[in-house]
């Protein structure tokens, strides 16, 4: 097959995914498990549930890691999360992408947003948009990733996911 190259994704804001799971300080590791399994998440941000900025990360190492102590199912999100949330740009090539989250260890990247004085994820890239890209027989399948995926507006979604987390937080 001969790729076409000028519609080939080529950065991370041409495969990442706008808008990024996110869950409270106070979310239990059961709940932050099921999330996992029922959006297929590699890893999660762990949000402010006040202010909405990024606090930490949740992925799949730290719920392993959790699971082997004998209170991993009582533990919470602040208990277990990676204070350093590994970041990107969005204009550098997927392949840097890639070399990055093998050299940090890491199976996803977070392009955090600066706005107001709140640091919060805006979108993400991680292994299983890579695998996506080797597996795409055309761009096409890929349309629903990158910066020109039909969407919310980042800022729309940001905000309704942060009154969904205040919602949880006021019914627990």
């Amino acid at each position: 097959m001969v790729e076409d190259r000028s519609t080939s994704p080529e950065l991370v804001r041409d495969l990442m995914t706008v808008g990024v799971a996110t869950c409270s300080p106070e979310t239990q590791v059961g709940e932050i498990a099921r999330l996992f399994l029922e959006k297929g998440l590699e890893a999660i941000i762990v949000l402010d549930a006040d202010e909405g900025h990024a606090l930490g990360v949740i992925s799949q190492d730290e719920l392993v890691q959790a699971f082997t102590r004998p209170d991993a199912r009582s533990r919470k999100a602040e208990e277990i999360m990676s204070d350093e949330v590994p970041q990107v740009p969005p204009d550098i090539p997927l392949i840097a992408a890639a070399l990055l989250m093998k050299d940090k260890g890491v199976r996803a990247l977070f392009l955090m947003h600066h706005a107001g004085g709140v640091v919060y994820p805006a979108a993400m890239i991680s292994y299983q948009h890579i695998l996506r890209h080797l597996a795409a027989h055309n761009p096409e399948e890929l349309r629903d990733l990158g910066f020109h995926a039909q969407r919310q507006a980042p800022l729309q979604e940001f905000v309704a996911r942060r009154e969904a987390a205040r919602n949880r937080n006021q019914s627990n």
